[in-house]
């Protein structure tokens, strides 16, 4: 999963050359071979490295506030949403919800990496949520539904149809 996100964030940046990936251990962490040195291993690192590469530094943040807060959300991907059991997603969506409800974007105002990278690390948990669950988290639903619309986010993966549109009689108006 980690190494399609790579490649769909390689796209995303428009860079030329496609990197060389693997993984290690049972998790299957990602790594990337770096010919300037040592090989880069992680996600959330591989991911900094790119954006470093496309010269996109808004990417990750646009002071040292909202990269703190990039980071933070690159760290709850791996430690948090990847691997969590059917109980546990509860809880997070629940903090999510919580954490959206004034946000447009994970950090700040501005689309980043944390963005991409939670949209990725959620969509498998969206898909399996019913019309009602999803309405259940508004903020979530409103948030991927947003990402998932941003021009060249969602590459591999297939959109989802969150927010149900609402139907009001006449009588409501």
């Amino acid at each position: 999963m980690a190494l399609r996100e790579l490649s769909s964030l390689e796209k995303y940046l428009g860079l030329k050359k496609p990197n060389k990936y693997s993984t290690q251990g049972d998790k299957k962490v990602p790594v990337l071979q770096n010919n300037n040195g040592p090989p880069l291993v992680g996600l959330g690192t591989i991911a900094s490295h790119l954006v470093k590469e496309a010269k996109r530094p808004n990417l990750l943040g646009d002071s040292a506030e909202s990269r703190a807060v990039v980071q933070q959300w690159l760290e709850y991907r791996v430690t948090k949403l990847d691997g969590c059991t059917k109980e546990d997603t509860k809880a997070i969506l629940k903090d999510l919800n919580l954490y959206l409800q004034d946000k447009v974007y994970m950090a700040g105002n501005q689309f980043t990496l944390a963005d991409t990278f939670m949209y990725f690390g959620i969509h498998p948990i969206i898909v399996d949520l019913s019309v009602q669950e999803k309405e259940q988290y508004a903020n979530v639903a409103r948030w991927f539904d947003h990402i998932q619309r941003c021009p060249g986010v969602r590459h591999h993966l297939p959109p989802l149809v969150v927010l149900r549109n609402r139907i009001y009689t006449s009588k409501h108006h």
